[in-house]
């Protein structure tokens, strides 16, 4: 029988709502707001990058955030206090160095310092300019032990039993050449630096040994 006006069809049950949803506490649909969750329910919108600008930066260069665990904090050593300027004194550095920043470096740090620093280019020019300083021997010799025209490996055996004790000599080269490194103290380098190191400690080094003799002793 089919039913009269006002009332209800089918044993007197609520007539279900179409078209609607229910919401969450917030008032959101279901999955709202949850838009990048993927089926195992893990989130995956990318992630605020504002801290950067908190941190001064990206911390791999170190500026501005913490420095990696592990990494001492260098600070910038000052610069010592330059030579009493003579014009006459004999140099006492030479560089076997074609790398045209570090020529660069060495010669602006030398003149601040008040020292002579001579480039040579090979054994005969080296010996010809310690010629000129009559029986003075160098206090210091440095090689860019890339630098492949004098073939520093050979050079330094034969400087080294020549010059005996009196002079240091002082390699550097990239922080990754470990074989090179090793090799270079066999064969009787003093001292090998990275070039980072050799940087950074620039300044000492000319200040030392290009000091007189006998005002400065060299240290070994």
């Amino acid at each position: 029988m089919n039913a009269g006006p006002g009332k209800n069809s089918g044993g007197g049950g609520r007539r279900r709502r179409r078209g609607r949803r229910q919401h969450n506490q917030r008032g959101q649909r279901p999955g709202q707001g949850l838009s990048r969750e993927n089926k195992d329910g893990i989130y995956t919108a990318p992630m605020d990058h504002s801290y950067r600008a908190v941190m001064g930066g990206n911390n791999n260069g170190h500026k501005g955030g913490r420095p990696r665990p592990g990494f001492p904090t260098q600070y910038p050593q000052p610069d010592p206090e330059p030579l009493p300027a003579n014009v006459d004194a004999n140099s006492r550095i030479f560089a076997f160095i074609e790398d045209l920043f570090f020529m660069a470096k060495i010669q602006e740090t030398a003149k601040k310092l008040n020292v002579k620093v001579e480039f040579v280019k090979s054994d005969k020019d080296l010996v010809e300019k310690m010629q000129l300083n009559g029986e003075e021997k160098p206090s210091l010799i440095i090689f860019d032990l890339n630098n492949n025209s004098v073939k520093p490996l050979t050079l330094i055996p034969k400087l080294k039993s020549k010059l005996k004790k009196g002079t240091s000599i002082i390699g550097f080269l990239s922080h990754v050449q470990g074989d090179l490194k090793q090799k270079a103290h066999e064969v009787g380098c003093d001292m090998v630096l990275p070039r980072s190191a050799f940087s950074q400690n620039l300044p000492q080094l000319l200040r030392r040994h290009g000091a007189p003799e006998d005002a400065e002793p060299t240290v070994q």
